[in-house]
């Protein structure tokens, strides 16, 4: 064995305290001090030191967070302290019977507090974990279990980065037993199902079941590999504190200098009020949130009005958790239908037993496509897990299989449209299968209908899903160009429609003639192209006539179109029942201003990506959008490092916060109103 030189001793107590500083600046302090090829690099020279002289490893080296030992099983770990569980409450009353009792208790006992403070924090949907630290090094970890007693996880806890295998700083206890949720982030919990999913395997359900499987890996190199991160939110046993903290606030900005990750989402809030109002805020950002939250827990921030109010059976009496309404349930899929799209596409919905879930009752659920359906293998009669997330469509998790019953039915791809009896095609690598009755068939011809109509296309107000719906079904409209034939009598004959409200339709038809050349292209209804296509389309060629004419060879050379949109372009101007829609649309006099100025004059947001957040007072969120991207923008819907400006309204929600952490330009409404000003008078 080569002899250790105090050289070499003092670069392996460099490169250690090197990666734990950036550990704690990635993870605690969320700011990356270095890229990661350079941390791969310092961890990769520690490694070398290491295997060529094995007595300098020791438990706490950054290098020993992959285990190498597969467990046979886990052995049992009783808490020092009870880890407690929390009672619940779902609406303003019971939060307002927890303040009650609390209050009234600390009267009791000597205290008559004005006003309650709270710590208020999102509670994580993952797995409740116990770690122990003795003079500074973590020696264990434990699951939360019963609450008394759970299961050794110390390999596996120390392959998680986030977690510091020795903690920071000279105010170190002797013995810290720290509370924590781990959890895993929902971008890497979509890549681990997307690779699995490649691999052929097994998918995880949610978040909170992957990152609960992943600690009970009996293999710790599994655990390694998995996307898991962690926020303390408290403490069981400590010894040698060097001060006793008096509120739990103090607690946490302790345990952060101690390197020991806290929730940035966190904050005090005064009485019920503040308690309410961090709860509708929350909610608000939930689906922007990297983590999967199920509602937020508030705690009385007072450590001696904590004891005071002490415990009931396994809960304290100084915390609650505040609900959100369930995301996920049991639910029975009563039948499949197929829905017909503008592009013919047919899509998969599952009919449900209406199941209240994500505060409202669902009674349908996407299945996206063929594939889909089949991979998740829904069948009519099934038991299904339903999950509603904010305003995404509901959609069918997994079946429940032990729920199948016998006569469960397998549903099948139709060979005709349900809705005009055409013939169902599926292109050879195409997930969606289409029906080939283009506008002879009902269903498209409404959505065709509805997207012309749609504000980002010709905005055409008053026009909506069931005025269309009667429109097509009394036969009065076929194509898009047919809008324009209408006339006050025939749209004052329908249902609901006196001769005042047709005359309104009638005048906002007329209206929407005054519209732009990538409008228009957008409002055809052009296979993959939306908006920033179009709008490309109409910068580059500036002209209809010559983009009819354009072959796909000279569509290619606009920026963003590649093969395929190109392929859909020249294909649908090649169709002659297109031109003649096209024709008879332009004789109705639709016209659009010359493009030259928009063209060819480069602006301030010109090639930049933007995101717009919160609520814009002085012009809708739709309009601002539109006419950014005619002002050569990328309008995104989330912030990224790819984000150039967020423009930020009232009540912004996450996007704020993230952009602020990302270092990206904030603009305020005056100034997006401001540009749009100089731009457009």
């Amino acid at each position: 064995m080569a002899k250790v030189n105090a050289r070499l001793l003092k670069e392996v107590k460099n490169l250690r305290r090197t990666l734990e500083e950036h550990n704690y600046a990635y993870y605690v302090l969320d700011d990356p001090r270095v890229p990661d090829a350079e941390y791969d690099r310092l961890l990769r020279r520690l490694q070398e030191i290491e295997q060529a002289h094995p007595e300098l490893v020791t438990p706490d080296s950054p290098t020993q967070r992959v285990g190498t030992t597969k467990l046979g099983a886990f052995a049992e770990v009783r808490h020092g302290r009870p880890m407690l569980s929390l009672d619940n409450v779902f609406d303003d009353e019971e939060l307002a019977g927890f303040e009650r009792r609390v209050t009234e208790r600390l009267e009791a006992s000597g205290v008559s507090p004005e006003t309650v403070q709270y710590w208020a924090e999102p509670k994580l949907d993952g797995a409740a974990v116990s770690l122990r630290y003795e003079k500074g090094v973590l020696v264990a970890g434990a699951t939360r279990g019963d609450g008394t007693t759970g299961e050794d996880i110390t390999h596996n806890v120390r392959t998680i980065r986030a977690i510091p295998m020795r903690l920071r700083g000279a105010a170190v206890p002797d013995v810290l037993d720290v509370r924590g949720e781990i959890f895993m982030p929902k971008k890497g919990f979509e890549e681990l199902n997307r690779q699995a999913a490649e691999r052929g395997e097994k998918t995880f359900v949610n978040p909170r079941n992957a990152a609960a499987g992943s600690l009970r890996q009996l293999d710790p190199r599994l655990t390694a590999e998995r996307p898991l991160d962690i926020f303390f939110y408290g403490v069981g046993e400590i010894a040698g504190w060097p001060k006793e903290p008096t509120k739990h606030q103090e607690i946490l900005e302790r345990l952060k200098e101690l390197g020991l990750r806290t929730c940035p989402d966190a904050k005090l809030v005064v009485g019920i009020p503040g308690c309410l109002a961090y709860y509708t805020n929350i909610g608000r950002k939930r689906t922007e949130l990297p983590y999967e939250i199920d509602g937020v827990v508030y705690k009385v921030d007072d450590l001696d009005w904590q004891r005071r109010l002490g415990f009931v059976s396994r809960a304290p009496r100084w915390a609650v958790a505040h609900k959100f309404p369930a995301q996920e349930e049991l639910t029975v899929v009563r039948d499949v239908e197929f829905q017909v799209g503008r592009t013919g596409a047919l899509t998969p919905v599952a009919r449900l037993e209406p199941v209240f879930v994500g505060g409202v009752t669902v009674s349908n659920a996407t299945l996206h496509n063929m594939d889909e359906l089949q991979r998740k293998d829904v069948r009519v009669g099934d038991t299904v897990i339903i999950r509603r997330a904010g305003d995404v469509v509901p959609e069918i998790v997994k079946v429940v299989p032990e729920r199948r019953p016998a006569d469960a039915r397998i549903v099948s791809l139709p060979s005709k449209c349900p809705v005009c009896g055409s013939e169902v095609k599926r292109e050879e690598g195409e997930a969606v299968a289409r029906c080939v009755g283009g506008l002879f068939c009902a269903a498209q011809r409404k959505e065709a209908l509805r997207h012309f109509a749609s504000r980002l296309a010709m905005n055409i107000e008053g026009l909506g899903e069931k005025l269309i719906d009667q429109l097509v079904d009394a036969d009065l409209v076929h194509t898009p160009a047919d809008l324009y034939d209408l006339t006050v009598d025939q749209l004052a004959s329908l249902e609901r429609m006196g001769d005042k409200s047709a005359q309104k339709r009638v005048g906002s038809l007329e209206k929407s003639k005054v519209t732009t050349l990538p409008r228009f292209l957008y409002a055809l209804g052009i296979r993959d192209v939306g908006e920033a296509t179009a709008l490309a389309l109409a910068n580059d060629f500036a002209s209809l006539a010559t983009l009819i004419e354009a072959d796909e060879s000279r569509l290619e050379l606009v920026p963003d179109v590649g093969p395929v949109v190109a392929s859909r372009v020249s294909s649908f101007f090649r169709e002659r029942h297109n031109r003649d829609v096209i024709d008879k649309l332009l004789s109705h006099g639709i016209t659009w201003p010359a493009l030259e100025r928009i063209a060819r004059k480069v602006s301030p947001v010109t090639g930049k990506t933007i995101v717009i957040t919160g609520t814009l007072s002085t012009i809708s969120r739709e309009d601002a959008k539109a006419r950014l991207l005619e002002l050569g923008a990328k309008v995104a819907s989330a912030v990224s490092s790819r984000t150039d400006i967020v423009i930020v309204g009232d009540n912004p929600g996450g996007k704020r916060d993230k952009a602020v952490a990302l270092g990206i330009e904030i603009w305020s409404e005056e100034q997006i109103k401001q540009l749009l000003l100089d731009r457009y008078t």
